[in-house]
């Protein structure tokens, strides 16, 4: 994405970046990337 790690852990505790528990770490779905990167996108354009 770019952006640096804080950034990610912000994009994620805000809930503009969901997550999935799996044991006892977080991960973010790739298709939830794709989704905020294409929403950030048609902002920026407008």
């Amino acid at each position: 994405m770019g952006v640096s790690e804080m950034t990610v852990y912000r994009l994620v505790h805000s809930g503009h970046l969901p997550t999935v528990r799996v044991g006892r770490s977080f991960r973010v779905p790739e298709q939830a990337v794709h989704d905020y990167i294409r929403e950030a996108v048609q902002d920026s354009a407008v």
